[in-house]
């Protein structure tokens, strides 16, 4: 009798304290056609209108306060940013071997809503894509030229120097920025799937928590959240209608100027809004499987019309720099290249940070079915390879001109919207290929900005996965309404504060995925036991 007792309460402690009576979307009130959690949505549309307003109002005060404040979160707290990126991958690294990788997101009989290809193609469009054509070109250059520092001090415009570029550039793209996306997702998802709580942020802290979870601690986690989110991807719309006008420029001789991008964020928002509105199946996934054949079929042609040899040989190079400068470029410890360690390294794991709920939350929503081992190697190894084959062709053919003095990229980075297709213009049929890359551009924002749309709506929801449609409709709106305003209004200040404030609340979340691990840790031991 006492072994029966004593296993009984092994099994409160490790396994039932986890589950909760608490249903998705129980604290909702209905408002013109929504279903919104109170007091989630309400306070976040608050404070992101309110800071419209005074952006509006006053846009050099904003930006100098904000980039005051990120400078201070990145220079003083390098060190929490960095360790906190490091742990992550080795966690996730550890829960792909240990016994806990066996456990299926779902239960035992779950099965997978997506096909493989599908699956891997929506958390890729939502994760990165975007990020890969605006930096694939501009950021080894910068790092070969030292337009602003090189990495640990390689000397610029040297055989090293492009090694380590490259290496560097696959650190910022590979392990570390989908490891934090993973930690998240897989918070997520097993404990909506595996333990029937709301899907939504704040129930990846439940065994910590407790039922305290669902009360104004659990508020504040998810409004953080909704924040990060709209502001990251708002910023992200801003700067891509950036890089497509002046792809567009660039290639057609169109005007590069403030209402060619807001008409730019109005097709964009506007084709959003319309996958949005036929949901996952319908929307997101079709658009993210056209995505990833565009990009198969631009990657094929930069790979065949450069060199298929010095592509190559700059794949192997690539991981080879990436294996021998990850623990160096890992470090924050006497680091002499403060410069751009600070402005590159520290600046993209904020980032990373900042997005995580965002990408952390739909990778979750489409993952379903899949084992932890499945899950894990899939977020964490295979895009990294992908991102290694896309930096060698595009960022490879880049130094490759440099190097051989060929084209403007001989000058160094200028404008960083224009590097890709500066590049691109040196291949043969530049302005298919351009035009190909316009068009890849426009439809990796339209699936961040749907897939965005459909998180903020889940965590506003408070973890329905199946809100009215008004509903979703209102953030993708929202969505390209705070980029055009502050596009027009304000101008590039407008967006730099935006971004600025989207990296601070990068500090305060790298403390969360921080107990996150150890409560998603908790609950995955009481799964296997």
């Amino acid at each position: 009798m006492n072994e029966i007792a004593r296993s009984a309460t092994a099994y409160v402690e490790t396994g039932a304290a986890y589950t909760s009576d608490y249903k998705a979307g129980q604290d909702n009130v209905k408002v013109m056609g929504m279903d919104i959690h109170n007091p989630v949505f309400g306070t976040s549309a608050f404070i992101i209108l309110l800071f419209i307003v005074l952006a509006l109002a006053f846009p050099a005060n904003a930006k100098e306060m904000l980039v005051g404040a990120r400078t201070w979160s990145i220079e003083t707290f390098d060190w929490l940013f960095m360790i906190g990126g490091n742990v992550f991958v080795l966690f996730c690294l550890a829960l792909i071997v240990l016994p806990v990788g066996k456990i299926r997101l779902g239960g035992k009989t779950a099965t997978p809503d997506f096909n493989r290809m599908s699956w891997f193609s929506m958390l890729f469009a939502a994760g990165m894509g975007i990020g890969l054509m605006f930096w694939s070109v501009a950021e080894p250059v910068a790092y070969y030229t030292n337009w602003y520092g090189t990495p640990l001090n390689a000397a610029p415009n040297t055989p090293e120097g492009a090694s380590v570029a490259m290496g560097a550039t696959m650190f910022h793209w590979g392990l570390h920025p989908w490891a934090i996306y993973g930690v998240v997702a897989l918070a997520l998802a097993f404990f909506a799937y595996n333990k029937g709580l709301p899907l939504t942020i704040r129930s990846a802290f439940y065994p910590l928590l407790g039922e305290r979870v669902w009360g104004p601690i659990g508020h504040v986690i998810d409004i953080v959240a909704v924040l990060a989110t709209i502001f990251g991807l708002a910023t992200s719309l801003g700067l891509g209608a950036s890089q497509a006008a002046g792809g567009l420029s660039f290639l057609f001789g169109v005007e590069n100027n403030i209402t060619t991008q807001i008409i730019i964020i109005v097709l964009v928002s506007a084709i959003a809004i319309f996958s949005v509105m036929r949901g996952l199946d319908g929307g997101v996934k079709i658009l993210s499987n056209i995505n990833m054949m565009v990009a198969a079929c631009l990657l094929f042609f930069v790979i065949v019309a450069g060199s298929v040899s010095g592509f190559l040989g700059n794949f192997f190079g690539i991981l080879s720099s990436y294996a021998e400068n990850i623990i160096p470029l890992s470090n924050w410890v006497g680091r002499e290249d403060e410069t751009w360690y600070h402005g590159w390294t520290v600046f993209y794991w904020a980032w990373w940070i900042s997005w995580s709920p965002f990408v952390g939350m739909f990778i979750a929503r489409i993952s379903k079915g899949r084992t932890v081992r499945e899950f894990l190697t899939a977020v964490l190894l295979i895009p990294t390879l992908v991102s290694a084959v896309w930096m060698a062709a595009f960022g490879g053919s880049a130094l490759d001109q440099i190097q051989n003095n060929v084209g403007e990229l001989t000058k160094g980075v200028g404008d960083v919207s224009l590097a890709m297709f500066q590049m691109l213009e040196n291949l043969p049929l530049s302005e298919i290929s351009s035009l190909l890359a316009i068009v890849l551009v426009l439809v990796f924002f339209i699936t961040s900005s749907d897939s965005g749309s459909l998180v903020i709506d889940t965590i506003t929801a408070g973890g329905k996965v199946d809100s009215p449609v008004p509903q979703r409709v209102f953030w993708a709106v929202l969505q390209g309404l705070i980029a055009a305003v502050l596009l027009y209004g304000g101008g590039a200040e407008a967006l730099t504060a935006l971004q600025a404030g989207a990296i601070t609340v990068g500090l305060p979340f790298t403390l969360i995925l921080l107990f996150m691990c150890v409560s998603l840790y908790k609950g995955l031991k009481s799964e296997v036991y």
